[in-house]
C-alpha cells in the first residue's frame, strides 16, 4: 500500500490528486500526518479526493488510526488514514 505523507504546507488539491491516482490504480492508499496543521490538510485532501473519485463510481472510505513514526529526533505520534474504495 502506498503511503502519502502530508505536511501543514501541502496543497490539498495536489494531495487529493495523488490520493485519487493511487486509489484508482491499487484500490487503497495510506495518508500520514503529524500535527494539527498537517491533519487539517490531510482531511481536506481526502474530502476533495472523494469528489474526484465519485464520478467514476468509486466511494472512498476513510479509516483513521494512530501510529508511531520515527523522525530524526525520535518517535512521534502520527495519524494515519487508510483509504479504500468501496
Amino acid at each position: 500500500m502506498e503511503i502519502l505523507k502530508v505536511a501543514s504546507q501541502s496543497k490539498p488539491t495536489a494531495v487529493a490528486g495523488a490520493i485519487a491516482g493511487v486509489v484508482r490504480e491499487s484500490g487503497r492508499a495510506e495518508v500520514q500526518a503529524i500535527g494539527a496543521g498537517a491533519v487539517n490538510q490531510a482531511i481536506k485532501s481526502i474530502v476533495i479526493a472523494r469528489g474526484y473519485l465519485a464520478p467514476s463510481g468509486i466511494d472512498l472510505v476513510c479509516i483513521p488510526a494512530f501510529i508511531e513514526v520515527t523522525v530524526e529526533n525520535g518517535e512521534r505520534t502520527a495519524i494515519k488514514f487508510i483509504l479504500e474504495s468501496r
